[in-house]
Parts: C-alpha cells; sequence; structure tokens
C-alpha cells in the first residue's frame, strides 16, 4: 500500500521533469547539428523540452490536489525538480553568454535562501507554504529563458532582447518574494513563540 501512495501519478511526473534537466542541459551546451537529426534546431528543441518540463510542474500540482494524493515524496521533490529546472537551464544561458551572470546568482541566490528558511522553519515545526509572487516568478522564470533561447538566432535578437528585459524582471520578483518569505518567516516565528510562552 505504501508503494502505491508514493508512486503515483503526480510524483511520476515530477520524477519525468528531473529525467527531462539533463537533455535539456545537452541540447543546450552540445554543438552537434541537431538540425539534421530532428528538421528542428537546437533552440526549438530546447523550448519544446523546457515547456514539457512547465506542463509537468502544473499537472502535478493539479492532479495531487484533485485527487488527494500529495504525499511527503511529492512535497520535498516538486520544489527540488523546479529548482534543478530553472538553475540548470539559467546556468546554461550564462554558459551560453546569453544571460548576465549576475542576474542569475541573484535568481538562484533566491532559491537557496528561500530553501534555507524553510529548513529553520520545518526545525521548528512551521510551515512555510508557497507565496503567490513565488509562482508568478516561476511562470516568468518559463517565459524569459525560452525568449532568450529563441532569440538565440540570427533573425530573432529582439526576442533576446525582450528575454533579457524578463529576465531582469524575474530578479526583481524573486527579491520581493524572498522578503515576502522572510516576513512570513518573521511573523510565523514570533507566533510560535507566543503560543509556547
Amino acid at each position: 500500500m505504501a508503494k502505491a501512495k508514493v508512486w503515483n501519478t503526480p510524483n511520476i511526473l515530477t520524477l519525468f521533469r528531473i529525467f527531462l534537466i539533463p537533455f535539456i542541459v545537452v541540447v543546450l551546451l552540445t554543438k552537434f547539428q541537431f538540425e539534421e537529426w530532428f528538421s528542428l534546431n537546437r533552440e526549438t528543441i530546447a523550448i519544446i523540452l523546457i515547456l514539457i518540463a512547465s506542463i509537468t510542474d502544473v499537472l502535478d500540482g493539479y492532479i495531487a490536489r484533485k485527487r488527494k494524493q500529495v504525499t511527503t515524496l511529492g512535497q520535498l521533490l516538486d520544489p527540488i525538480a523546479d529548482k534543478l529546472l530553472v538553475s540548470s537551464v539559467l546556468i546554461s544561458l550564462v554558459d551560453m553568454r546569453l544571460a548576465p551572470a549576475y542576474l542569475v546568482v541573484i535568481i538562484i541566490g533566491r532559491e537557496f535562501a528561500v530553501t534555507g528558511i524553510r529548513m529553520v522553519a520545518a526545525m521548528h515545526q512551521i510551515a512555510i507554504p508557497a507565496g503567490s509572487l513565488g509562482k508568478v516568478k516561476m511562470a516568468f522564470e518559463v517565459i524569459a529563458m525560452c525568449l532568450i533561447i529563441w532569440g538565440n538566432q540570427s533573425d530573432f535578437k529582439i526576442i533576446l532582447d525582450i528575454g533579457t528585459i524578463a529576465l531582469y524582471i524575474v530578479a526583481f520578483v524573486a527579491i520581493v518574494s524572498l522578503v515576502e518569505y522572510l516576513i512570513i518567516f518573521i511573523r510565523k516565528v514570533e507566533l510560535f513563540k507566543e503560543d509556547l510562552e
């Protein structure tokens, strides 16, 4: 019975998202002529894989809530899968010289900071749910990454500029959402102390 609960559709979708990440990185960073294999350039293939991964992110949460299949494993793996996807693609874009390194440091740094806040909160048995800004940030991240990748073609440089602007928005939202998490954490810790007293 335990296996049936853990290996449900939402968790399989999350694992599939993690499984896609190395393929996305390989497509972005390898100099093979993908056109000869798939009749598609590497930018198109990378975007398709990122969008598939993003769709699984939406689906696993929706199915888990609808079918009441929320598990501890799922709650652990889902944010890890999101962070791995975003971090891997953004670091690849820095390596390709398509994204400013300092923006990527801000965005990934925020992920580490939020994870740290949640770990400290968990030690005090305080749950901090994902904020609304965090979800907005994830959507903007996917849009920005896809635009930047698509703009890595001679005829689409303006799209690269739009994607870079979107990445600045992501960095701004990342900072604001980090502040949101800090405020929630401080308030919950204060309430926790009041309950102990």
